[in-house]
């Protein structure tokens, strides 16, 4: 089978079209004959720094789309042929991929496996900071970063659907507000000066929750920008600063929370909890309160493409890998 690794860290270039066997599905995994696979920026980071890396050569890709091609001993509910999209710790970036049987979910009537590779990664973690972390709740207010993004794109849809009085998000560039305008979002505020543009959109209030995928300096004004007993979520250090420390005298006296969520984290923790909270994500998209924008796609071989974009900081919604038919 075809697939794509890197055997050192650097840029692009350093991704390489490679052959290999296929990879025989274990105890309570399955393999997939994959169709689509998402390219996230943690493939980025992976391929950039090492990021979740635990060994060269690396494979990079943390979701795809198929139909289950085996499955090992003891998995139910999941039979050959079928039609899955799957979260992977690795590897999705190949013909045919290894997962988790507990992280592979059969397609929703009416969700095509193209649609489908965008969700795995994407979808729950939007869902899970808007409603388990973040806990929205009718009528409070919500400032998303990177709001053009794939999460971005799905937490404004999702804020929107749960009846939040008011979604603002954080874009880079005027394209990219634009794009978020479109996505659930009322105003969309520069990096550079959101938490000003916050506190003059609430009157002063601030915010009651913020999800940040930044880190860094980013974090800390984003905690002043929260209202009274406003909550704070973490869910990335894409910025690349030192992770700012807070302390009990940043929280006591208006009573705001900070908190923090990786679906992949939680996958390795509490699968069968990751689970439940994928299957009521997926139901968003089944139900049309979520869509998720195929922004680009790009052939198996051009891997390095798909990652040049990202890198150009200019891609909106969700990038592609063209894998299979």
């Amino acid at each position: 089978m075809r697939a794509v690794e890197f055997q050192e860290y650097g840029g692009p270039e350093v991704l390489r079209l490679v052959q290999a066997g296929a990879p025989e599905p274990g105890p309570g995994q399955v393999s997939i004959d994959a169709a689509w696979a998402g390219v996230n920026f943690a493939d980025i980071k992976a391929r950039a720094v090492g990021y979740r890396v635990a060994s060269l050569p690396y494979r990079p890709g943390l979701e795809v789309s198929g139909r289950v091609r085996a499955v090992g001993e003891g998995v139910e509910g999941l039979t050959i042929g079928q039609e899955v999209a799957a979260l992977v710790e690795g590897g999705g970036y190949a013909e045919v991929v290894l997962a988790e049987a507990v992280a592979v979910f059969p397609l929703p009537g009416g969700l095509d496996l193209r649609t489908a590779a965008t969700l795995p990664t994407v979808l729950p973690t939007a869902y899970g900071l808007i409603h388990e972390v973040g806990r929205l709740q009718p009528g409070e207010s919500v400032l998303v970063h990177s709001a053009a993004g794939g999460i971005g794109t799905v937490a404004g849809q999702l804020a929107r659907a749960a009846g939040a009085g008011a979604v603002y998000g954080v874009a880079s560039t005027g394209a990219k507000a634009e794009y978020a305008l479109k996505h659930g979002y009322d105003q969309v505020f520069a990096a550079e000066t959101f938490d000003e543009d916050v506190r003059g959109a609430t009157g002063g209030r601030g915010v009651d929750l913020i999800l940040d995928p930044v880190g860094g300096d980013t974090l800390r004004r984003g905690l002043d920008a929260l209202a009274v007993f406003g909550r704070l979520v973490s869910f990335g250090n894409a910025g690349g600063q030192q992770p700012w420390q807070v302390g009990q005298p940043d929280l006591y006296a208006l009573g705001r929370t900070v908190a923090g969520f990786s679906i992949l984290a939680l996958a390795q923790a509490a699968p069968q909890v990751m689970r439940t909270l994928t299957e009521r994500a997926l139901r968003t998209v089944a139900d049309g309160t979520v869509t998720l924008p195929v922004t680009a796609e790009f052939p198996l071989a051009d891997a390095a493409g798909a990652h040049r974009l990202i890198d150009s900081r200019t891609s909106t919604g969700k990038l592609l890998l063209r894998i299979g038919d």
